[in-house]
């Protein structure tokens, strides 16, 4: 089976949701992006952002997370039903990242994906290219991420 078999072109698919805790927060933050208002919630209430807020890497990360949780359960349905899920292999890079609002302790982010374009890739038959939309939006319905992805398909 293909992507484009299991989700049509420009149908979103909810990934699952992440609940961004500050402890959470400050964890990540101090190992991969240690500015103030992602580590130390006083200094966060007297930033630009008000509050502690999560880091951008970390937003985008929950992302993956949540991603990797939903492939592995399609693929577990999918040989389930007898079929053989696509074989995703590396991306070879995204474009486009947005990040459109802070991402604050308590808040609940729904992931999802819009498969948007599958190519064959020229020289290699049996390989595709997938361009997948990345979304992130807020328990009020406001987006606070999106990007453009692409991942390598074997068919």
């Amino acid at each position: 089976m293909r992507m484009a078999e299991l989700y049509p072109i420009e149908q979103k698919i909810v990934l699952g949701s992440h609940l961004f805790t500050a402890d959470d927060i400050v964890r990540y933050a101090r190992q991969f992006d240690p500015q103030p208002f992602h580590v130390d919630p006083e200094a966060a209430r007297h930033s630009l952002f008000g509050g502690l807020c999560a880091s951008g890497w970390h937003t985008c990360a929950a992302w993956m997370k949540t991603f990797l949780a939903f492939w592995a359960a399609e693929c577990l349905r999918l040989r389930k039903e007898g079929k053989v899920p696509p074989e995703l292999g590396p991306s070879p890079g995204f474009r486009d990242l947005r990040w459109f609002r802070p991402v604050f302790a308590g808040d609940v982010i729904t992931y999802s994906a819009t498969l948007l374009d599958s190519r064959e890739q020229g020289s290699r038959p049996g390989r595709l290219i997938d361009t997948i939309l990345c979304e992130g939006i807020n328990q009020n319905g406001e987006p606070v991420i999106r990007f453009e992805s692409k991942v390598m398909e074997f068919a």
